[in-house]
């Protein structure tokens, strides 16, 4: 697959239309082509597909290919890895990461949060980090639950993610009607708008609460440049996609970036046995403490 930079090519005929309004002169995706893809995936975000991923990848790039005029998947990776696909490698590590994620997900976290940490923090400044945020429900849920311990003291959030697209929604705050039914009722008339007209079926983040968040484009895989120290971080359900050595590298990582004395916060069907036992204690399932002082190896 590797070779010349392939440049897409202009389509000369009619396309052929499906009943979804698709051409159907794609042709299937080989076990090759998948793997290209596979290894692309994990090199550039160190995320693990298995085999049972191929015909996901193929519908999720599938419209790619038609925005081109590719018909061979191998014909698309061939231009994305040439020096004229630069834009089109983000898309595709857009399309290929997996973006899951609502209001007040797994709630026990945001009761312990806000019962058993933020009240040492009042009067003192707060930052919290959500790594793998998608499209910020994290962030902004994170954000209700501040507000309504912290006040208007010094806080702040911080959400990153590795897809693109949907940091542009996070930084939006606006979100479908059926998205915010996770958000208990008091909050959302407290912390969220209703919207009018072409806006009507959405929801909007109160401004209070969006100029407190901060969003970025990051790739956890890579070194962490200009990351702060967080008092919390969540890194929640984005585990799942990395095998045991990339899971390792990127968690012990993210444990530099917590302050001592601060909590990590991972979903509760990932685990962290025997990567974090030297540096964090587990003080309930799925939450981490960072010791005051590093222990003795």
């Amino acid at each position: 697959m590797q070779g010349m930079d392939r440049h897409p090519p202009q389509n000369t005929r009619p396309p052929v239309m499906d009943s979804h309004g698709l051409t159907d002169d794609v042709a299937a995706i080989t076990q090759r082509e998948f793997e290209c893809f596979r290894k692309f995936i994990y090199e550039r975000a160190g995320i693990s597909m298995t085999p049972q991923k191929r015909q996901l990848v193929a519908s999720r790039l599938r419209k790619r290919l038609l925005h081109y005029g590719f018909r061979k998947y191998g014909d698309y990776y061939q231009f994305v890895s040439g020096p004229s696909g630069t834009k089109e490698r983000q898309v595709l590590i857009d399309k290929l990461t997996t973006n899951e994620t609502y209001f007040f997900r797994e709630p026990a976290h945001f009761d312990y949060l806000q019962t058993s940490i933020l009240p040492a923090y009042r009067g003192k400044r707060f930052r919290a980090w959500s790594a793998a945020c998608s499209t910020g429900e994290e962030v902004y849920t994170l954000a209700m639950v501040i507000a309504e311990t912290l006040g208007q003291s010094d806080w702040e959030i911080h959400g990153t993610d590795i897809n693109q697209s949907v940091i542009q929604t996070a930084q939006t705050a606006i979100y479908p009607k059926e998205r915010a039914r996770g958000i208990p009722r008091a909050l959302l008339k407290k912390y969220c708008l209703k919207g009018v007209r072409a806006q009507s079926n959405h929801v909007m983040v109160d401004p209070r609460l969006v100029q407190r968040a901060r969003f970025r484009t990051m790739n956890l895989k890579l070194p962490l440049r200009d990351v702060p120290h967080y008092q919390v971080i969540f890194l929640r359900n984005v585990l799942i996609y990395f095998n045991q050595s990339v899971k390792r590298e990127i968690v012990l990582r993210i444990i530099e970036r917590l302050e001592p004395g601060g909590y990590l916060f991972v979903s509760h069907v990932e685990s962290l046995h025997g990567i974090v036992d030297d540096y964090l204690k587990m003080i309930r399932p799925s939450v981490f403490h960072k010791p005051l002082s590093s222990p003795s190896k």
